[in-house]
C-alpha cells in the first residue's frame, strides 16, 4: 500500500472517529444550581481523531511491514530455515519449557512476593490453563471448532453445587461425578454434530452453550435461576477444615500442624489443588496423544476423508474428543464452584468460551506450553491494566491483535504429528 493510500485510509478513519466522538465526548452536562448546563469539549473530539489517525496509520504500516517481511523470508533460504527453526522450537517447548513452568508454579506460594493477591491470580491462571488444555483436545488435537465449551464448565460447577446442597457430598466425592456428568453432556453434543464441520460446527456448539446457560437461568426450581447457588462447601485437607473454630470432634488444619490460624492456608491449599488437577490434565493429554485414539484425533484434524480411508471411525473419534475434553471442563467447573462458594449463570456466558478458545489459538493449537503462556497473558493483562479502568479492555484487544499479526500460528505452534513413518532405505538395486 502506498503512502497516499495509507494517509487517505487514516483520514477517513479519523473522520469517522470524530463523528462518533462528537456526541459522546464533545458535550458535558454541568450543574449550574438550576437547569443543567452544557459545556463543550471539542478538544477531546480533536484528540480522539488524532489518536485514531495515528493508530490507523501505524497499523497499516505494520501490516505492510509484516507482509514484506514474509515475502522476504520466503525468498531467502536462510531466513526460511530460521522460520522452520522457530516451528521446531515450538514443537520441543513441551519438553524443555514445561518443566520450568511447572517448577515455577510449585514454588510460587513460597516466593517472597507471594501474597494473597498473587496466589489468587495464580489460581485463576491455572483454572484457565486447565480449561485450555481440555479444549485443546477438541480444537487443537481433533480439529473440531467448539464455541460452547463453557457449557461443560457450567455443568461441572452446578453438578458439585447441587450434590453438595441436596446430598451433602464433599468436593472430593463430587469431583469424579462432575467430570462424568460433563462427559455425558459432551457425548450429547457430539451426536448431533457428527456430520458437521467448520463454521456449521461452530454455530451448533455456540447454540449448545447458550441453551445450557438459558436452562440454568430459567430452571429456578433446581438452579435457583439468576440468584445462583450460595453456601457451597469448601474442600478440606483430608477432613481437617480450614476454620478458626471447627465443629466439635474435628481438628482444624492449623491445629494439626501447630500453626497460627490464617485464611491464607485455604488459599494456598486451593492453589495446589488446581495445580495438581491441571498437571493431571496435562499428563493425561500427553499420554493419550501417543495412543491410537490420540493419533486418530490428529488424523481427523488433518484430513477426515483420509481418516475414513484408513479405517478410522470418525463417529467414535469425535465422540471421544468431545467427551474427554468436556470431562476436564467439568473438573475445572467443580473446582471453580468450591473456590467461589457461589455460582450463577452470569459466570458461564459466551465470553468465557471466547476467552478459552482465544487461549488455545493464541498459544498455538496442539501446544501444551503455549496454552500456559497464553492463559497467563490473557488473564494477567486485564489485571495489570486495571488502573486504566475502561480502557484496559481496549489494551487487551490491541495486544491480541498485535500478537496474532506477529505470530498468526500461535506463540508456540505445534501441529506436528506425534509419530512419523520412517523412510525405508533402498539398496543399489532399488529394492528395500
Amino acid at each position: 500500500m502506498t503512502l497516499q493510500q495509507r494517509l487517505r485510509d487514516s483520514v477517513l478513519a479519523a473522520f469517522v472517529a470524530a463523528v462518533l466522538a462528537l456526541p459522546l465526548l464533545g458535550f458535558e452536562t454541568i450543574d449550574t444550581g438550576g437547569p443543567l448546563g452544557i459545556r463543550t469539549r471539542f478538544d477531546y473530539v480533536a484528540w480522539a481523531a488524532v489518536i485514531v489517525f495515528a493508530g490507523r496509520f501505524a497499523f497499516m504500516w505494520l501490516l505492510d511491514w509484516h507482509r514484506d517481511r514474509k515475502i522476504a523470508m520466503a525468498q531467502s533460504a536462510d531466513e526460511a530455515e530460521q522460520r522452520d527453526l522457530l516451528t521446531r522450537l515450538g514443537s520441543k517447548a513441551d519438553k524443555w519449557l514445561m518443566p520450568l513452568l511447572i517448577a515455577f508454579a510449585i514454588v510460587l506460594p513460597m516466593m517472597p512476593f507471594a501474597d494473597r493477591t498473587v496466589i489468587d491470580l495464580g489460581t485463576v491462571v491455572l483454572i484457565y490453563v486447565m480449561l485450555g488444555w481440555g479444549l485443546n483436545i477438541v480444537v487443537g488435537l481433533a480439529g473440531l471448532l467448539d464455541l460452547g465449551y463453557v457449557a461443560f464448565y457450567a455443568v461441572g460447577a452446578y453438578s458439585y453445587a447441587l450434590l453438595s446442597l441436596h446430598f451433602g457430598f464433599g468436593f472430593w466425592e463430587s469431583l469424579p461425578l462432575a467430570g462424568m456428568f460433563a462427559a455425558i453432556f459432551g457425548i450429547v453434543l457430539g451426536f448431533p454434530v457428527l456430520r458437521l464441520r467448520g463454521d456449521y460446527l461452530a454455530i451448533v456448539t455456540l447454540g449448545f452453550g447458550e441453551i445450557i446457560r438459558i436452562i440454568l437461568l430459567n430452571w429456578t426450581d433446581v438452579t435457583q435461576g439468576p440468584n445462583g447457588i450460595t453456601g457451597i462447601d469448601r474442600p478440606s485437607f483430608f477432613g481437617f477444615p480450614f476454620t478458626a473454630s471447627p465443629p466439635d470432634g474435628q481438628t482444624a488444619f492449623h491445629d494439626l500442624f501447630g500453626l497460627d490460624y490464617t485464611s491464607l492456608h485455604r488459599i494456598i491449599f486451593l492453589y495446589y489443588v488446581i495445580l495438581v488437577l491441571a498437571l493431571i490434565t496435562n499428563l493425561f493429554t500427553m499420554r493419550i496423544r501417543k495412543l491410537p485414539v490420540g493419533r486418530a484425533w490428529e488424523a481427523l484434524r488433518e484430513d477426515e476423508i483420509a481418516c475414513k480411508a484408513l479405517g478410522i471411525n470418525p463417529t467414535n473419534t469425535k465422540l471421544t474428543a468431545f467427551a474427554i475434553g468436556a470431562m476436564f471442563g467439568g473438573f475445572a467447573g467443580s473446582f471453580f464452584a468450591t473456590r467461589q462458594g457461589f455460582i450463577s449463570p452470569e459466570s458461564f456466558s459466551f465470553i468465557e468460551s471466547a476467552v478459552i478458545l482465544a487461549i488455545v489459538v493464541l498459544g498455538g493449537m496442539g501446544s501444551q506450553a503455549g496454552i500456559v503462556l497464553a492463559a497467563a497473558f490473557l488473564t494477567l493483562l486485564p489485571e495489570l491494566a486495571r488502573e486504566f479502568s475502561l480502557y484496559r479492555m481496549l489494551a487487551f484487544g490491541a495486544a491480541m491483535v498485535l500478537i496474532m499479526i506477529w505470530r498468526p500460528q500461535g506463540l508456540l505452534a505445534h501441529r506436528e504429528p506425534t509419530i512419523r513413518l520412517a523412510k525405508l532405505k533402498t539398496g543399489s538395486g532399488g529394492s528395500p
